[in-house]
């Protein structure tokens, strides 16, 4: 029979028997312990409820209608941000700009993993002249300067927002290859891996089913920081000219038409300047966080 204790408050439990946290939950309990990671997570989240429920505060029509009769006027009660040149307003282009730079960052980050992940782990579990010949073509496309690179894939394929996600895609490719590599060669001669081996699982099992999950950890972290640099790289090709094309608000091209009026009129590139700067600032520090909570050197 087991024997019990009686706890103090009347009741009883095992002795020996100490609850573990889930994997989840120390991380968690690691990641909320970091104020300035808790900061990000909470602008973040703000940031995202103000761009995904913007209808409820205004509509979109306000953010492409021009209005001359009220062009130029400065943030009041009947426009929060002010008004541009045209008379659209800058709070509904802000909101409505934040949804297109949110989701296109997004969406290159996911084109980025997807494809440097299957280069990293193929790279990685082969090894040998497999491995050398992908890492010198990533090499390659490390010494070009991301936005050089970006500017000559939309020069070539045209503007759209088809052809951005492309052509930031591209340049952070190589970044997710070289991490998802350097993970898995730290994990990939460890027994459970050979045990797969060794019971005839295909390869290509092997490493969706058991290499990657094992290396989430610095790939969670890069995928983070790596959106906040998407967000500015977006913003960049669109200051330039070659992002997301007028009428359509995003907050480069904001920036873009901002230029000429920005002496006078310093509203209109100060706030879609700060909702950039609030929105890298974010998931930057969600990054920082992150490979804290993560770092598997730091005990619960």
């Amino acid at each position: 029979m087991t024997k019990k204790v009686e706890a103090k408050a009347g009741g009883t439990r095992t002795p020996g028997k100490i609850k573990k946290r889930s994997q989840f939950k120390s991380i968690w309990f690691r990641y909320r312990k970091n104020k300035l990671a808790m900061f990000g997570l909470i602008l973040l989240l703000i940031i995202v409820a103000m761009t995904v429920f913007a209808p409820l505060f205004i509509s979109y029509d306000a953010a492409i209608e021009q209005e001359i009769s009220n062009k130029l006027q400065s943030p009041g009660a009947g426009h929060p941000f002010g008004t541009d040149m045209y008379g659209r307003d800058m709070f509904a282009r802000v909101l409505y700009g934040g949804r297109i730079s949110l989701s296109v960052g997004l969406g290159v980050v996911a084109l980025s993993l997807f494809f440097g992940a299957m280069i990293g782990s193929v790279a990685a579990y082969y090894g040998g002249t497999l491995d050398n010949v992908l890492m010198r073509i990533m090499d390659v496309f490390l010494a070009i300067p991301g936005i050089l690179m970006a500017i000559a894939v939309v020069a070539a394929l045209g503007q759209g927002i088809g052809n951005i996600l492309i052509a930031m895609s591209i340049s952070r490719i190589p970044q997710f290859a070289r991490i998802v590599r350097s993970a898995i060669l730290s994990i990939k001669g460890q027994e459970f891996i050979e045990a797969a081996k060794a019971c005839g699982t295909k390869d290509s099992r092997i490493i969706l089913k058991h290499i990657l999950p094992n290396a989430i950890g610095p790939i969670v972290v890069q995928t983070s920081l790596s959106i906040a640099s998407a967000i500015l790289g977006i913003a960049g090709m669109s200051f330039v000219g070659l992002g997301i094309t007028p009428p359509t608000p995003e907050w480069g091209s904001l920036l873009a038409g901002a230029r000429s009026q920005m002496r006078y009129y310093p509203y209109l590139v100060t706030i879609p300047g700060l909702a950039i700067m609030l929105a890298a600032l974010s998931f930057n520090l969600i990054g920082d966080g992150l490979r804290d909570a993560l770092d598997p050197r730091l005990k619960n």
